[in-house]
């Protein structure tokens, strides 16, 4: 390769590896308005219209939009917490909006590091709902349903109860009852004590917020998700940010609204945990919030300048239109509050797909699907979480082996063609049409196709995004060790430079390493420019940098997938080179006999 293409080339993977970086430097997120920040309550309306985005089934009038605060109690309000706890987790209820808190997950860890155990230990739980502004199941309309925000709160050990009456006669019970594999059952009971029709507003009842475990969790992995009976929307962080071509800041959006008249489930997640509410009959829309959370919530000096982006959070609630409640005629809803780790066969009881919480969507969550059971299928025989990717990618490969193997013939087949092909290229030259012909009928009579090397490669292509998509957010891989790695969900980060705090992987470097070697070991294509050829060699330094910040489990697939390709490569390569050029059928031809210069006469 000449210095003008190495330059090339090493710009080109110098400016992918500093473009978001330094997009994020030259570009930085705008910040939400006042309005949606904790410590403030808001009607939105006029003055959130142009970060709205909202679609209305005319037949659902949309309600009215509360802000989502910490204020919709008394600053001075004396909070009352009440905690029930099973096998499984610890709920905390509260006063404040009569709601559920907090919920502390007893079988996970915060954060996962060196050293932790998956149990957890001595180490803070992980919580869902935390940093939340608003419980779980809290009723927010301004006023009827609102009100002060106090609530009275009580137990009998099994469940809990919240009550409140209004002035205008309504009382509000709602129940909450423990059950088994992070379930809560609960029920919101209104009654109208006075003797008059009473008519309630437009209100909302709220899920919970998708919060971050961490200030440095990814937010790309965290947003809400609901369900029509039919498909399930994702929002997210890239929705919000609203970015020009996927990159460039563009004005952020801070409410989602959906008014379409049937949301069987919503749920609100980070990478690994989620909150999903299903109520017994679906309710007309959802709505969501972008709030930005308090630095000090995670610990974090605000004062720092090295603090980086307020962490967000991401409100949703479900959407009722008004009701008339007549007197002594109570109205009642149920619901299923599911609050725990996105764990296919637990999600997958709940019903109503609400395993599409976890992201396997589509055609490549087919993949991710069989993947995740394939994996845990070998774990339970006594395999771990590393020792499972490894035993599947072999698996993988040994089922497309003849593939492979064909191909690396038919591309090995090709390279020995190439003096006869381009003989036909230079004698049609000046046909196009021609040439294309004769060589189509060229390599047809030899049983060789251009199209032979990439074949198996398409192949395996759903499967490495199936392992993309599942090691996204499968519980499973929280914490599971490999050599160095502690957390096979996360990169393997072992160090980081002093100064620009780059990290150092090295699982992505060994990946980089046997993409080479693969590379120099593939025949070159027919007719490409020897400059071609070479960077075609150093193209794998390019996903190299795609996958150097992505989870250890997924490097690991693609690194052992290398080093088997490698190897079945050679073995092709050994058991072929017996024979000579392939002669017509692809039949390698038997060297031909050197023939002697004639005699001259004298």
């Amino acid at each position: 390769m000449d210095r003008k293409s190495i330059i090339i080339l090493v710009l080109s993977v110098g400016l992918l590896m500093v473009w978001f970086p330094l997009m994020n430097y030259l570009y930085p997120s705008k910040p939400l308005p006042p309005s949606f920040r904790p410590g403030t309550t808001n009607q939105l309306g006029t003055n959130v219209t142009p970060l709205e985005m909202t679609r209305t089934n005319p037949a659902v009038l949309p309600p009215a939009v509360v802000g989502p605060t910490a204020s919709f109690v008394r600053p001075d309000a004396k909070e009352l917490e009440v905690t029930l706890e099973n096998d499984d987790a610890r709920y905390t209820f509260t006063s404040h909006g009569g709601g559920l808190k907090l919920v502390e997950l007893k079988k996970y860890p915060e954060t996962v590091g060196r050293g932790r155990e998956r149990s957890g230990g001595t180490a803070k739980l992980a919580s869902l709902n935390k940093h939340a502004p608003i419980p779980v199941l809290t009723l927010l309309d301004g006023d009827a349903l609102q009100g002060d925000g106090i609530w009275q709160v009580r137990t009998n050990g099994l469940s809990v109860e919240a009550e409140k009456t209004f002035p205008s006669g309504l009382r509000v019970v709602k129940t909450f009852q423990l059950t088994t594999n992070y379930l809560v059952r609960a029920k919101v009971r209104l009654e109208n004590l006075s003797t008059e029709p009473l008519t309630l507003p437009n209100h909302q009842l709220v899920i919970g917020s998708a919060t971050p475990m961490d200030v440095k969790d990814n937010p790309a992995l965290m947003g809400l998700m609901w369900y029509d009976g039919t498909r399930a929307e994702e929002i997210g962080e890239a929705w919000f940010a609203n970015r020009t071509f996927g990159c460039f800041a563009g004005t952020p959006r801070s409410l989602y609204t959906n008014y379409m008249g049937k949301v069987v489930w919503a749920a609100v997640h980070n990478q690994f945990f989620t909150i999903v509410v299903i109520p017994t009959e679906p309710a007309p829309g959802v709505t969501a919030l972008r709030i930005d959370l308090p630095y000090a919530d995670f610990g974090v000096n605000p004062t720092n300048p090295a603090k980086g982006p307020q962490p967000p959070g991401y409100q949703t609630a479900l959407d009722y239109p008004p009701i008339t409640l007549e007197p002594g005629k109570p109205l009642e809803q149920g619901f299923q509050i599911f609050a725990g780790p996105k764990e296919y066969k637990i999600l997958a009881r709940l019903g109503n797909d609400c395993d599409l919480v976890m992201g396997f969507s589509g055609f490549f969550g087919f993949f991710a699907k069989l993947l995740l059971l394939s994996m845990n299928g070998l774990h339970a025989l006594g395999l771990s979480y590393a020792l499972t990717i490894i035993a599947i990618t072999v698996i993988i490969k040994i089922v497309f082996w003849p593939l492979t193997r064909a191909s690396t013939r038919s591309m090995k087949r090709m390279a020995k063609l190439q003096p006869q092909m381009k003989a036909l290229q230079e004698k049609y030259k000046d046909d196009p049409k021609k040439m294309n012909q004769k060589l189509m009928e060229f390599m047809k009579e030899h049983k060789v196709s251009p199209l032979g090397g990439c074949l198996p490669m398409l192949v395996q292509i759903p499967f490495f995004f199936g392992f993309y998509r599942m090691l996204q957010s499968a519980i499973e891989l929280r914490g599971a060790r490999f050599l160095w790695a502690p957390d096979l969900s996360q990169p393997d980060t072992i160090w980081h430079i002093p100064g620009p705090d780059f990290p150092v992987n090295p699982l992505p470097l060994v990946m980089g390493a046997t993409m080479l070697w693969q590379a120099r070991l593939t025949p070159p294509s027919p007719g490409m420019d020897p400059v071609q050829q070479k960077i075609m060699k150093y193209m794998p330094l390019m996903f190299m940098v795609f996958l150097y910040n992505f989870s250890a489990g997924l490097t690991l697939y693609w690194t052992v997938q290398n080093l088997l390709t490698i190897a079945q490569m050679k073995l092709t390569r050994s058991g072929d080179d017996q024979g000579g050029a392939p002669g017509p059928g692809g039949k390698p031809s038997l060297p031909a006999k050197p023939v002697a210069p004639p005699k001259r006469s004298k």
